[in-house]
Protein backbone atom coordinates (compact mmCIF):
# COMPACT_ATOMS: atom_id res chain seq x y z
CA UNK A 1 0.00 0.00 0.00
CA UNK A 2 3.16 2.08 0.73
CA UNK A 3 4.61 1.72 -2.40
CA UNK A 4 1.35 2.58 -4.14
CA UNK A 5 1.18 5.84 -2.15
CA UNK A 6 4.59 6.70 -2.96
CA UNK A 7 4.12 5.93 -6.52
CA UNK A 8 0.83 8.10 -6.47
CA UNK A 9 2.71 10.59 -4.88
CA UNK A 10 5.12 10.88 -7.97
CA UNK A 11 3.09 10.99 -10.22
CA UNK A 12 1.23 13.80 -8.98
CA UNK A 13 4.50 15.73 -8.17
CA UNK A 14 5.84 14.89 -11.96
CA UNK A 15 1.94 16.13 -13.66
CA UNK A 16 2.24 19.48 -11.17
CA UNK A 17 5.96 20.24 -12.88
CA UNK A 18 4.63 19.96 -15.89
CA UNK A 19 1.34 22.07 -15.22
CA UNK A 20 3.16 24.56 -13.35
CA UNK A 21 5.56 24.89 -16.17
CA UNK A 22 2.65 25.43 -18.58
CA UNK A 23 0.91 27.99 -16.73
CA UNK A 24 4.01 30.31 -16.31
CA UNK A 25 4.56 29.25 -20.17
CA UNK A 26 1.19 31.15 -20.96
CA UNK A 27 1.95 33.90 -18.55
CA UNK A 28 5.47 34.91 -19.39
CA UNK A 29 4.09 34.59 -22.92
CA UNK A 30 0.77 36.83 -22.99
CA UNK A 31 3.36 39.09 -20.99
CA UNK A 32 5.89 39.70 -23.91
CA UNK A 33 2.83 40.60 -25.96
CA UNK A 34 1.28 42.53 -23.30
CA UNK A 35 4.67 45.45 -23.07
CA UNK A 36 4.28 45.46 -27.14
CA UNK A 37 0.04 46.71 -26.79
CA UNK A 38 1.37 50.52 -26.48
CA UNK A 39 3.61 50.42 -29.92
CA UNK A 40 2.25 51.64 -33.31
CA UNK A 41 3.02 49.06 -36.03
CA UNK A 42 6.43 51.32 -36.94
CA UNK A 43 7.47 51.13 -33.48
CA UNK A 44 8.61 47.57 -33.85
CA UNK A 45 11.06 47.80 -36.44
CA UNK A 46 13.74 50.50 -35.52
CA UNK A 47 16.97 49.89 -34.23
CA UNK A 48 18.37 53.02 -33.00
CA UNK A 49 21.89 51.79 -32.17
CA UNK A 50 23.84 48.32 -32.47
CA UNK A 51 22.70 47.75 -28.69
CA UNK A 52 19.12 48.09 -29.44
CA UNK A 53 17.54 45.23 -31.24
CA UNK A 54 13.91 45.50 -32.87
CA UNK A 55 10.90 44.76 -30.81
CA UNK A 56 9.73 42.43 -33.61
CA UNK A 57 13.59 40.70 -33.74
CA UNK A 58 12.87 39.81 -29.68
CA UNK A 59 9.50 38.92 -30.22
CA UNK A 60 10.88 36.39 -32.73
CA UNK A 61 13.97 35.18 -30.81
CA UNK A 62 12.57 34.23 -27.76
CA UNK A 63 10.05 32.01 -30.14
CA UNK A 64 13.12 30.95 -31.95
CA UNK A 65 14.32 29.49 -28.73
CA UNK A 66 12.15 27.26 -27.98
CA UNK A 67 12.47 25.98 -31.56
CA UNK A 68 16.26 25.62 -31.73
CA UNK A 69 16.40 24.15 -28.50
CA UNK A 70 13.74 22.03 -27.44
CA UNK A 71 11.00 21.66 -30.11
CA UNK A 72 13.63 20.26 -33.08
CA UNK A 73 15.59 18.14 -30.95
CA UNK A 74 12.16 15.94 -29.46
CA UNK A 75 10.91 15.73 -32.87
CA UNK A 76 13.27 14.49 -35.94
CA UNK A 77 10.33 15.75 -38.09
CA UNK A 78 9.46 18.81 -37.00
CA UNK A 79 8.89 21.19 -39.97
CA UNK A 80 9.78 24.89 -39.19
CA UNK A 81 7.45 27.76 -40.12
CA UNK A 82 10.23 29.51 -42.38
CA UNK A 83 13.57 27.54 -42.67
CA UNK A 84 15.19 31.32 -42.60
CA UNK A 85 14.13 31.87 -39.23
CA UNK A 86 16.71 30.08 -37.80
CA UNK A 87 19.31 32.36 -39.93
CA UNK A 88 17.57 35.86 -38.84
CA UNK A 89 16.64 34.95 -35.32
CA UNK A 90 19.55 33.37 -34.00
CA UNK A 91 21.37 36.08 -31.83
CA UNK A 92 24.85 34.27 -30.49
CA UNK A 93 25.19 30.64 -30.75
CA UNK A 94 27.25 29.74 -32.84
CA UNK A 95 27.15 26.23 -32.42
CA UNK A 96 23.48 26.53 -33.60
CA UNK A 97 24.14 28.02 -36.83
CA UNK A 98 25.28 31.52 -39.19
CA UNK A 99 23.25 34.46 -38.10
CA UNK A 100 22.28 37.63 -39.38
CA UNK A 101 24.29 40.67 -37.86
CA UNK A 102 23.31 41.85 -34.79
CA UNK A 103 24.12 45.77 -35.57
CA UNK A 104 21.96 45.53 -39.23
CA UNK A 105 18.81 44.09 -37.83
CA UNK A 106 17.01 47.34 -37.81
CA UNK A 107 17.35 46.62 -41.62
CA UNK A 108 14.79 44.43 -42.04
CA UNK A 109 11.54 45.09 -42.55
CA UNK A 110 10.57 41.63 -43.97
CA UNK A 111 9.83 38.91 -41.98
CA UNK A 112 6.90 41.38 -41.64
CA UNK A 113 5.30 42.59 -37.08
CA UNK A 114 2.20 40.27 -38.66
CA UNK A 115 3.91 37.38 -39.57
CA UNK A 116 6.37 37.46 -36.64
CA UNK A 117 3.80 37.15 -34.30
CA UNK A 118 2.30 34.06 -36.68
CA UNK A 119 5.40 32.51 -35.77
CA UNK A 120 5.29 33.15 -31.94
CA UNK A 121 1.38 31.21 -32.93
CA UNK A 122 3.20 28.60 -34.37
CA UNK A 123 5.68 28.03 -31.56
CA UNK A 124 2.80 28.04 -28.84
CA UNK A 125 0.94 25.45 -30.92
CA UNK A 126 4.38 23.18 -31.54
CA UNK A 127 4.70 23.62 -27.03
CA UNK A 128 0.94 23.22 -26.29
CA UNK A 129 1.00 20.32 -28.15
CA UNK A 130 4.34 18.80 -26.21
CA UNK A 131 2.95 19.61 -22.85
CA UNK A 132 -0.05 17.66 -23.55
CA UNK A 133 1.23 14.42 -25.61
CA UNK A 134 5.27 14.13 -24.40
CA UNK A 135 5.69 10.84 -22.68
CA UNK A 136 7.42 11.59 -19.15
CA UNK A 137 11.23 10.90 -19.94
CA UNK A 138 11.18 13.72 -22.36
CA UNK A 139 9.20 16.03 -20.90
CA UNK A 140 11.46 15.45 -17.63
CA UNK A 141 14.51 15.91 -19.87
CA UNK A 142 13.71 19.10 -21.10
CA UNK A 143 11.66 20.36 -18.77
CA UNK A 144 15.09 22.51 -17.94
CA UNK A 145 15.37 24.19 -21.30
CA UNK A 146 11.31 24.98 -21.01
CA UNK A 147 12.93 26.99 -17.89
CA UNK A 148 15.72 28.69 -19.72
CA UNK A 149 13.42 29.33 -22.29
CA UNK A 150 11.25 31.60 -20.30
CA UNK A 151 13.71 33.00 -17.99
CA UNK A 152 15.09 34.03 -21.48
CA UNK A 153 12.87 35.50 -22.56
CA UNK A 154 11.80 37.72 -19.19
CA UNK A 155 15.13 39.06 -19.55
CA UNK A 156 14.23 39.96 -23.22
CA UNK A 157 10.70 41.48 -22.15
CA UNK A 158 13.29 43.93 -19.95
CA UNK A 159 15.43 44.63 -23.21
CA UNK A 160 12.17 45.03 -25.13
CA UNK A 161 11.56 47.93 -22.89
CA UNK A 162 15.02 49.44 -22.28
CA UNK A 163 15.54 49.39 -26.23
CA UNK A 164 11.42 50.57 -26.63
CA UNK A 165 12.68 53.51 -24.86
CA UNK A 166 15.59 54.37 -26.77
CA UNK A 167 13.72 54.17 -29.87
CA UNK A 168 11.43 56.41 -29.26
CA UNK A 169 13.41 58.56 -27.28
CA UNK A 170 15.30 59.58 -30.58
CA UNK A 171 11.85 60.67 -31.47
CA UNK A 172 11.46 64.64 -30.97
CA UNK A 173 7.52 63.93 -30.27
CA UNK A 174 8.82 62.54 -27.39
CA UNK A 175 6.40 60.12 -27.70
CA UNK A 176 4.74 58.51 -24.65
CA UNK A 177 4.74 54.48 -24.09
CA UNK A 178 2.73 54.45 -20.63
CA UNK A 179 0.34 57.15 -19.35
CA UNK A 180 0.42 55.90 -15.80
CA UNK A 181 1.46 59.07 -13.64
CA UNK A 182 4.81 58.74 -11.44
CA UNK A 183 4.51 59.82 -7.89
CA UNK A 184 6.31 62.92 -7.01
CA UNK A 185 7.48 62.56 -3.43
CA UNK A 186 10.72 64.34 -2.77
CA UNK A 187 11.50 63.84 0.91
CA UNK A 188 14.23 61.36 0.61
CA UNK A 189 16.37 61.17 4.00
CA UNK A 190 20.07 61.22 4.05
CA UNK A 191 21.57 57.94 3.15
CA UNK A 192 22.57 55.82 6.57
CA UNK A 193 25.62 53.01 6.81
CA UNK A 194 24.84 49.38 7.18
CA UNK A 195 27.77 47.84 8.90
CA UNK A 196 29.22 44.39 8.19
CA UNK A 197 31.91 42.83 10.23
CA UNK A 198 35.02 41.17 8.65
CA UNK A 199 34.59 37.03 7.62
CA UNK A 200 34.06 34.22 5.93
CA UNK A 201 30.73 33.92 3.83
CA UNK A 202 29.39 31.82 1.38
CA UNK A 203 27.96 33.29 -2.12
CA UNK A 204 26.48 31.81 -5.22
CA UNK A 205 23.35 29.64 -5.78
CA UNK A 206 22.19 26.96 -3.56
CA UNK A 207 20.93 24.57 -6.24
CA UNK A 208 17.30 24.80 -5.38
CA UNK A 209 15.03 26.36 -7.92
CA UNK A 210 15.76 27.75 -11.05
CA UNK A 211 19.10 29.36 -11.25
CA UNK A 212 21.35 30.48 -14.04
CA UNK A 213 25.18 28.36 -14.32
CA UNK A 214 27.15 31.61 -13.89
CA UNK A 215 25.63 31.63 -10.07
CA UNK A 216 27.50 27.85 -9.15
CA UNK A 217 29.56 27.01 -7.74
CA UNK A 218 28.53 28.14 -4.31
CA UNK A 219 32.01 29.07 -2.67
CA UNK A 220 33.62 30.74 0.37
CA UNK A 221 34.85 34.22 0.33
CA UNK A 222 36.69 36.16 2.87
CA UNK A 223 35.18 39.75 3.04
CA UNK A 224 37.25 42.72 5.37
CA UNK A 225 34.48 44.54 7.16
CA UNK A 226 32.30 47.52 5.55
CA UNK A 227 29.80 49.78 5.29
CA UNK A 228 26.92 49.87 2.33
CA UNK A 229 24.53 52.89 2.20
CA UNK A 230 21.13 51.72 3.05
CA UNK A 231 19.34 52.95 -0.10
CA UNK A 232 20.04 54.16 -3.49
CA UNK A 233 22.41 57.73 -4.84
CA UNK A 234 19.29 59.65 -5.79
CA UNK A 235 19.14 62.63 -8.88
CA UNK A 236 19.42 65.14 -6.65
CA UNK A 237 22.63 63.62 -5.15
CA UNK A 238 24.16 62.95 -8.99
CA UNK A 239 22.77 67.07 -9.98
CA UNK A 240 25.59 67.88 -7.44
CA UNK A 241 28.29 66.34 -9.10
CA UNK A 242 27.27 67.36 -11.54
CA UNK A 243 27.10 71.01 -10.76
CA UNK A 244 30.52 70.04 -8.89
CA UNK A 245 31.97 70.01 -12.42
CA UNK A 246 31.85 65.93 -11.78
CA UNK A 247 32.29 65.25 -15.40
CA UNK A 248 34.98 67.24 -16.15
CA UNK A 249 37.33 65.95 -13.04
CA UNK A 250 40.01 63.75 -14.32
CA UNK A 251 41.02 62.87 -11.21
CA UNK A 252 37.85 61.06 -10.59
CA UNK A 253 37.68 58.86 -14.11
CA UNK A 254 38.87 55.38 -14.81
CA UNK A 255 40.97 56.00 -17.86
CA UNK A 256 38.68 54.16 -20.01
CA UNK A 257 35.83 56.20 -18.47
CA UNK A 258 37.42 59.98 -18.99
CA UNK A 259 38.36 58.78 -22.54
CA UNK A 260 34.71 57.80 -23.03
CA UNK A 261 33.54 60.81 -21.49
CA UNK A 262 35.46 63.17 -23.95
CA UNK A 263 34.84 61.11 -27.01
CA UNK A 264 31.00 60.91 -25.80
CA UNK A 265 30.64 64.33 -24.86
CA UNK A 266 28.71 63.17 -21.43
CA UNK A 267 27.38 66.11 -19.51
CA UNK A 268 25.12 63.96 -17.49
CA UNK A 269 23.07 60.37 -17.41
CA UNK A 270 21.69 59.06 -20.47
CA UNK A 271 17.87 60.66 -21.67
CA UNK A 272 18.66 64.05 -19.20
CA UNK A 273 18.03 67.87 -21.30
CA UNK A 274 18.75 71.00 -19.50
CA UNK A 275 16.39 73.49 -20.53
CA UNK A 276 16.10 76.62 -18.94
CA UNK A 277 18.51 75.52 -16.07
CA UNK A 278 16.59 72.76 -15.23
CA UNK A 279 16.95 69.35 -15.59
CA UNK A 280 14.52 66.97 -17.88
CA UNK A 281 14.68 63.42 -18.70
CA UNK A 282 12.61 60.94 -20.88
CA UNK A 283 10.96 58.55 -19.23
CA UNK A 284 8.66 55.85 -20.55
CA UNK A 285 5.85 57.86 -19.05
CA UNK A 286 6.82 60.78 -21.26
CA UNK A 287 9.82 64.08 -21.16
CA UNK A 288 9.87 64.80 -17.58
CA UNK A 289 11.42 67.17 -15.01
CA UNK A 290 14.21 65.41 -13.16
CA UNK A 291 12.59 64.57 -9.89
CA UNK A 292 15.69 64.65 -7.26
CA UNK A 293 14.31 62.30 -4.97
CA UNK A 294 14.10 59.43 -7.38
CA UNK A 295 17.36 56.79 -7.38
CA UNK A 296 19.66 57.92 -10.70
CA UNK A 297 19.05 55.70 -14.00
CA UNK A 298 20.83 55.58 -16.93
CA UNK A 299 24.52 55.72 -15.71
CA UNK A 300 27.55 53.81 -17.16
CA UNK A 301 29.63 51.83 -14.86
CA UNK A 302 32.94 54.95 -15.48
CA UNK A 303 29.99 57.44 -13.94
CA UNK A 304 28.31 55.27 -10.83
CA UNK A 305 32.68 54.70 -10.12
CA UNK A 306 33.12 58.18 -10.81
CA UNK A 307 30.49 59.58 -8.37
CA UNK A 308 31.18 57.20 -5.70
CA UNK A 309 35.18 58.19 -5.78
CA UNK A 310 33.88 62.08 -5.48
CA UNK A 311 31.03 61.22 -2.88
CA UNK A 312 34.40 59.54 -0.80
CA UNK A 313 33.11 56.12 -1.28
CA UNK A 314 33.23 53.18 -3.67
CA UNK A 315 31.09 50.65 -5.44
CA UNK A 316 30.05 47.57 -3.62
CA UNK A 317 31.55 43.85 -4.84
CA UNK A 318 29.26 41.97 -5.92
CA UNK A 319 30.32 39.49 -2.61
CA UNK A 320 29.51 42.31 -0.40
CA UNK A 321 26.20 42.95 -2.40
CA UNK A 322 25.05 39.44 -1.79
CA UNK A 323 26.61 39.10 1.69
CA UNK A 324 24.27 42.47 2.39
CA UNK A 325 21.20 41.32 0.68
CA UNK A 326 21.42 37.62 1.55
CA UNK A 327 18.09 38.86 4.23
CA UNK A 328 16.50 41.36 2.29
CA UNK A 329 12.80 40.21 1.69
CA UNK A 330 12.64 40.30 -2.94
CA UNK A 331 9.83 43.39 -2.67
CA UNK A 332 10.18 46.47 -5.02
CA UNK A 333 9.00 48.25 -7.83
CA UNK A 334 9.30 45.73 -10.52
CA UNK A 335 7.71 45.35 -13.96
CA UNK A 336 4.23 43.69 -12.30
CA UNK A 337 3.56 46.92 -10.91
CA UNK A 338 3.90 48.57 -14.54
CA UNK A 339 5.44 51.57 -13.47
CA UNK A 340 8.25 51.63 -15.90
CA UNK A 341 10.29 54.06 -14.29
CA UNK A 342 12.06 53.66 -10.82
CA UNK A 343 10.81 55.36 -8.06
CA UNK A 344 11.26 57.40 -4.98
CA UNK A 345 11.57 55.77 -1.60
CA UNK A 346 8.41 55.11 -0.07
CA UNK A 347 8.22 53.50 3.12
CA UNK A 348 10.29 50.77 3.19
CA UNK A 349 10.69 48.88 6.58
CA UNK A 350 13.84 47.06 5.71
CA UNK A 351 16.96 47.61 7.21
CA UNK A 352 18.55 47.93 3.76
CA UNK A 353 16.34 49.77 1.24
CA UNK A 354 15.66 49.51 -2.39
CA UNK A 355 18.17 46.35 -2.97
CA UNK A 356 15.45 44.63 -5.60
CA UNK A 357 13.76 46.75 -8.30
CA UNK A 358 13.79 50.32 -9.27
CA UNK A 359 17.50 50.09 -11.33
CA UNK A 360 20.05 47.70 -11.45
CA UNK A 361 22.97 48.10 -8.99
CA UNK A 362 26.69 48.67 -10.41
CA UNK A 363 29.27 46.50 -8.63
CA UNK A 364 33.24 47.08 -9.07
CA UNK A 365 33.00 43.49 -9.64
CA UNK A 366 34.57 42.40 -13.19
CA UNK A 367 31.71 39.38 -14.54
CA UNK A 368 34.18 36.33 -13.72
CA UNK A 369 34.13 32.56 -13.49
CA UNK A 370 33.31 31.32 -10.09
CA UNK A 371 35.95 29.01 -8.60
CA UNK A 372 35.32 25.22 -10.24
CA UNK A 373 32.25 26.88 -13.08
CA UNK A 374 32.77 24.99 -15.99
CA UNK A 375 30.87 25.99 -19.06
CA UNK A 376 27.96 23.86 -20.13
CA UNK A 377 28.13 21.21 -22.99
CA UNK A 378 26.45 22.32 -26.34
CA UNK A 379 24.99 25.19 -27.84
CA UNK A 380 23.21 26.34 -24.33
CA UNK A 381 26.31 26.68 -22.93
CA UNK A 382 26.91 29.69 -24.91
CA UNK A 383 24.80 31.75 -22.90
CA UNK A 384 26.69 33.05 -20.02
CA UNK A 385 30.34 31.56 -19.72
CA UNK A 386 31.54 33.16 -23.14
CA UNK A 387 31.22 36.42 -22.27
CA UNK A 388 33.29 36.38 -18.88
CA UNK A 389 35.01 39.29 -20.05
CA UNK A 390 35.60 42.84 -20.29
CA UNK A 391 32.10 43.33 -18.43
CA UNK A 392 30.69 44.37 -14.39
CA UNK A 393 28.75 42.49 -12.63
CA UNK A 394 25.12 44.36 -11.97
CA UNK A 395 22.49 42.78 -9.29
CA UNK A 396 19.31 43.24 -8.15
CA UNK A 397 16.85 43.71 -10.77
CA UNK A 398 14.94 46.85 -11.98
CA UNK A 399 11.60 48.42 -12.74
CA UNK A 400 11.53 46.44 -16.09
CA UNK A 401 12.39 42.70 -14.30
CA UNK A 402 9.82 40.52 -13.10
CA UNK A 403 9.49 40.44 -9.62
CA UNK A 404 9.46 36.41 -9.96
CA UNK A 405 12.80 36.39 -12.58
CA UNK A 406 15.09 37.74 -9.99
CA UNK A 407 16.91 36.80 -6.85
CA UNK A 408 20.34 37.86 -4.35
CA UNK A 409 22.32 35.28 -6.34
CA UNK A 410 21.31 36.33 -9.81
CA UNK A 411 24.08 38.23 -12.23
CA UNK A 412 23.51 40.84 -14.56
CA UNK A 413 26.50 41.98 -16.58
CA UNK A 414 26.99 44.84 -18.89
CA UNK A 415 30.13 46.60 -20.61
CA UNK A 416 31.39 49.87 -18.56
CA UNK A 417 29.74 52.49 -20.98
CA UNK A 418 26.63 51.02 -21.01
CA UNK A 419 23.86 53.18 -20.57
CA UNK A 420 20.34 52.33 -22.14
CA UNK A 421 19.75 49.97 -19.15
CA UNK A 422 18.45 51.05 -16.46
CA UNK A 423 21.35 51.02 -14.13
CA UNK A 424 22.14 53.16 -10.88
CA UNK A 425 24.09 53.17 -8.25
CA UNK A 426 24.36 52.30 -4.47
CA UNK A 427 27.81 53.13 -2.77
CA UNK A 428 29.79 51.34 -0.19
CA UNK A 429 32.93 52.04 2.04
CA UNK A 430 35.83 50.55 3.44
CA UNK A 431 35.90 50.44 7.58
CA UNK A 432 38.84 52.11 9.09
CA UNK A 433 41.33 49.50 9.82
CA UNK A 434 43.20 50.38 12.97
CA UNK A 435 46.58 50.28 13.58
CA UNK A 436 48.13 47.50 15.33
Amino acid sequence: MNDVNEQTKNVSNKNLRRNDLLKKYKQVRRLTEKLCEPLEIEDYVIQSIPDVSPTKWHLAHTSWFFEAFLLKKVNPNYKPLNELYNYFFNSYYVQIGERYLRQERGMLSRPTVKEVYEFRKFIDEQMFSFFENSDEKTFNEVAVIIEIGLNHEQQHQELMLTDVKHVLSQNPLNPVYSNKSIDDRINVKPINWVSFEEGIIEIGHNGDGFYYDNEMPRHKVFLQSFDIADRLVTNGEYINFIEDDGYSKTELWLSDGASTVEREKWKAPLYWEKINGEWWNFTLNGFRKVNASEPVCHVSLYEADAFARWADARLATESEWEHASSEIEIEGNFVDDENFHPFSLNGENQKIKQMFGDVWEWTRSDYSPYPGYKIPPGAIGEYNGKFMSGQNVLRGGSCATSKNHIRNTYRNFFYPHSRWQFSGIRLAKDKKIGLV
